[in-house]
């Protein structure tokens, strides 16, 4: 028993260096082990009797709630130190988000769709993603459009709505290619993936669905184009494929329209 004592005892040092050279998670982990260890070694101890277990006038359980009591303390003070930590990142990670968006207001030609997710400070993902600052609204109440990118939507859409497939397929390719992330590039996708459809092109109106789901996932489309990339892929098919994607749709959107018909088409097709 002495000898246990003594392994638990040699266990400290390298925690030290542990706690030096390791990240919080990883001296975390080691404080949980190494309380696994003292309580084993408690009950241990508890088993075979304390009276035989004196050494030099201090109790062997006596030693180990000593170091359990260190470790307590040591274990509160590092989930202190990471929450704080956390909250610096957090908030300095928000800061910087913020005058990214700021500086990019008062740039004539910064496209503020485009600027993309703030890396968090110390370069790595922390367990919260951090928000970025929603644009304010313009004084149309609508989001914020580029020159001339309404009325070239609008163009198409005249086009798509007359029949003119080709020319609407055409014209909402050039769309998206010139508004990349634009309020109405994701709809635009959607929409030539219809006129697509409506002249037989199936190849390409599947990845203008998938082009339209993967450009907002969480976007009020995105159900309808995942359903209708799944419907395509049959009519390519893809059959696996066709399973797959529909089962998707009610996985991600459950409570959409969208789930009912991918529902029904999953059936119909005998997939399982």
């Amino acid at each position: 028993m002495r000898r246990a004592i003594l392994c638990l005892t040699l266990l400290l040092p390298g925690f030290a260096q542990a706690q030096e050279g390791g990240t919080l998670a990883d001296i975390r982990q080691d404080l949980s082990e190494l309380f696994s260890q003292v309580q084993s070694l408690r009950d241990e101890l508890d088993g075979t009797g304390s009276s035989q277990m004196n050494l030099a006038g201090t109790s062997a359980l006596g030693r180990i709630d000593a170091m359990e009591a260190e470790l307590r303390r040591l274990t509160g003070e590092t989930e202190e130190l990471e929450f704080r930590i956390n909250r610096v990142v957090t908030d300095g990670t928000n800061r910087v988000g913020d005058l990214e968006f700021r500086i990019c207001e008062l740039e004539p030609n910064c496209d503020i769709g485009g600027l993309g997710e703030t890396p968090t400070l110390g370069g790595e993902s922390g367990s919260t993603p951090v928000a970025r600052p929603s644009p304010p609204p313009n004084q149309g109440g609508g989001a914020q459009l580029a020159v001339g990118e309404q009325q070239d939507f609008d163009r198409a859409k005249e086009a798509l709505d007359s029949g003119s497939f080709r020319s609407a397929a055409d014209l909402f390719e050039t769309f998206a290619e010139t508004y990349t992330s634009g309020p109405l590039t994701t709809e635009a996708h959607y929409l030539r993936a219809e006129a697509l459809s409506q002249l037989g092109d199936n190849a390409e109106s599947a990845r203008a669905y998938l082009e339209a789901f993967s450009g907002a996932p969480q976007g009020p489309l995105a159900p309808q184009a995942l359903l209708n990339l799944g419907l395509k892929l049959d009519v390519l098919d893809q059959r696996a494929d066709s399973c797959a994607t529909l089962g998707e749709v009610t996985t991600r959107y459950p409570q959409s329209d969208a789930s009912v018909e991918a529902q029904a088409a999953w059936a119909g097709l005998g997939c399982s």
